[in-house]
């Protein structure tokens, strides 16, 4: 099924004035932000960004569908909706968002879109809000995972030596130079550094991020970008961050000009623990 992953303000606008379809709007943000103001209709599932995958051992990704489906069941998703997710905006929650598409797909939805622009794009584009809560029945989800867009740490350690495998580090500078484990605190995790053979490109790169309401850019600088570190068209990337959210941000980026890319989503967070893993913490 052919469906758009960016979504435009407008485009969603008239989608929810369709009535052919069943579309749910996932709002990422933190209860606080939502209960300011929100979609219309939107729910509020803040743990698509903050759950973290310490294992994606076959035992620790069941546990992470389990989870998932429990929730999406309490709101009301069955999963053969059209979903649409938001955050504020795209260079400010880590890729929140685009984690959440990257969960649904991965859990078996198979029509997923990013709202582009996150709500200040909404915002911007003068369209109307709400505060009022949005109430759901119950439903139950059908898992239908998609095991072939997630990288486990098994996968990754097999492609470290794989000169045809980029393994893509998306962190901020001061992690990938070794000096800090994580975005929440330098010493979160125990070790510091990087995946041996990786190459690294920042996350917000690949958006305009400094416009006032930022979005990813054309896939002609996004491919020129790429290429300064060695992707091209044909190219296969694992991509990982902290954990797997600045990741699912720079593979829709990816996806948007057509290169092959998955998202090591335990990232960061799940390798640095497991100290039978190799790091390069080399203070860069």
């Amino acid at each position: 099924m052919d469906t758009k992953v960016l979504i435009s303000p407008p485009e969603l606008s008239y989608l929810l004035t369709e009535k052919s379809s069943k579309v749910v709007i996932v709002d990422t943000r933190s209860p606080e932000e939502y209960a300011i103001s929100h979609l219309s209709c939107a729910i509020n599932i803040r743990t698509f960004f903050t759950y973290l995958l310490d294992n994606s051992s076959p035992e620790g990704l069941r546990k992470l569908q389990e989870y998932f489906a429990e929730i999406m069941s309490k709101v009301g998703i069955s999963g053969t909706e059209k979903l649409i997710v938001y955050e504020d905006a795209l260079n400010k929650g880590y890729g929140q968002s685009c984690r959440a598409a990257f969960l649904l797909k991965y859990l078996g939805c198979p029509e997923v879109s990013i709202l582009h622009g996150g709500y200040q794009g909404w915002l911007a584009a003068e369209l109307a809000t709400t505060k009022e809560l949005t109430t759901t029945e119950s439903s139950i989800f059908r898992l239908h995972t998609n095991p072939d867009i997630m990288v486990t740490k098994n996968e990754m350690l097999a492609a470290i030596d794989n000169p045809a495998i980029i393994k893509l580090d998306v962190r901020d500078r001061i992690e990938w130079q070794g000096l800090s484990s994580s975005p929440y605190d330098p010493d979160f995790c125990p070790r510091k550094g990087r995946i041996p053979n990786s190459v690294w490109l920042e996350w917000h790169l690949l958006m305009n991020s400094e416009a006032n309401i930022p979005m990813f850019r054309s896939p002609d600088e996004i491919l020129k970008i790429c290429q300064s570190v060695g992707i091209n068209s044909d190219s296969i990337v694992y991509i990982y961050c902290f954990k797997g959210s600045r990741a699912a941000n720079t593979l829709i980026a990816l996806q948007q000009v057509g290169i092959q890319a998955k998202n090591y989503f335990g990232s960061w967070n799940e390798w640095s623990r497991d100290f039978s893993l190799p790091v390069d913490n080399r203070v860069i």
